[in-house]
């Protein structure tokens, strides 16, 4: 085994022929920082054209979970100061994703435990995309004020139907069989066999997934797949709220409470983010535009905001600005999605 320099909290190597990138914050739940992204755009490329490296796999230490997101402290503070640091941290990150999406080696991802934020910016991209029966899939960014990035503007709109954009807007957790059946997932594998799955793989086993996958058995989120496309098929944030309150089902109305919650600048920026990435020509001009909003966000009222209501006090309390729906304007989100002097770019 041929080791590359690895930070604490990245551990990257080659096995067999396999390159090896094992995510080692297990106290922050694997959470990203700008030193992490760094260290592993740097294994990827420096195995991208070295042809003992057959294949890359992601996978994590401990048993809570995959990667629970970015390092929103960091953002938050950067954010209320200059936004440097929160600016170089979307920019080397976007890169990493970017890198991902046009990797020609296979790639998989063992998303055992939570996959939030950032690490479905790492697992998305890969080909192969385990989910076990303990997986936790969320994009819960309108939650605290920020967006649903990393990609999110191109991978949540060509989920099925209007799935994606539901996921976006309310920060649903679905699990491994809703991952499965959306395609979020490419195989489920019960989390008992993730070690033996991994060993096979590290083996040359490049297709152990096949031989591994279970059935994760129904789906939960079926019975609503049909409400999700119907109601969220609206031309607009104010027509979907509209739409949740008109239909007066249990399901709807549970769906317009947890948006009631939600910032509703992050839902209307979310609402356009998602329009755009479906139309965008190429992964890149999706990032380059959710480097825009990025930079933008996290020098804005509602993302502090709401770090200091769910991360900082935690007392889950938010007071957004503007607190209405009505209240974020076009004008407001143009600002947000414009052209920047310096624009993100591509490796």
């Amino acid at each position: 085994m041929t080791d590359l320099p690895s930070t604490d909290e990245i551990i990257a190597r080659i096995e067999n022929g396999v390159g090896r990138i094992t995510l080692n914050r297990p106290a922050a739940l694997h959470a990203l920082t700008t030193d992490m992204c760094r260290a592993m755009t740097a294994a990827l490329l420096a195995w991208e054209h070295d042809p003992a490296v057959t294949a890359v796999l992601f996978d994590h230490t401990g048993e809570r979970g995959f990667c629970a997101g970015g390092d929103i402290r960091m953002l938050a503070q950067s954010g209320a100061a200059d936004g440097v640091k929160a600016r170089e941290f979307f920019f080397i990150e976007y890169r990493l994703n970017a890198l991902l999406m046009r990797y020609a080696k296979p790639t998989l991802a063992v998303m055992d435990g939570v996959v939030m934020g950032g690490g479905v910016g790492l697992a998305l991209p890969c080909k192969v995309r385990v989910a076990t029966e303990r997986t936790t899939f969320a994009m819960p960014e309108t939650g605290i004020g920020l967006f649903p990035d990393v990609g999110g503007g191109w991978h949540l709109p060509r989920l099925p139907g209007k799935t994606g954009l539901w996921l976006a807007l309310t920060g649903a957790r679905i699990k491994g069989a809703d991952c499965r059946a959306l395609g979020i997932a490419t195989h489920f594998v019960e989390s008992t066999g993730t070690d033996a799955l991994k060993a096979a793989i590290l083996a040359g086993d490049l297709s152990a997934a096949d031989r591994f996958a279970a059935d994760p058995g129904p789906a939960p989120l079926a019975p609503h797949r049909a409400e999700i496309d119907r109601l969220f098929g609206a031309d607009s944030v104010e027509a979907i709220f509209a739409a949740l309150d008109a239909d007066g089902g249990a399901w709807a109305s549970a769906q317009l409470t947890t948006l009631k919650t939600k910032s509703p600048q992050t839902l209307k920026v979310a609402f356009r983010q998602l329009a755009l990435g479906a139309v965008a020509a190429t992964f890149e001009d999706n990032m380059r535009m959710e480097y825009r909003i990025g930079a933008r966000v996290v020098a804005r009222h509602d993302f502090l905001e709401g770090v200091r209501a769910v991360i900082v006090d935690k007392d889950n309390a938010p007071k957004w600005s503007p607190e209405r729906l009505e209240g974020v304007t076009e004008a407001m989100l143009d600002g947000i999605f414009a052209p920047l002097a310096e624009e993100w770019s591509g490796l």
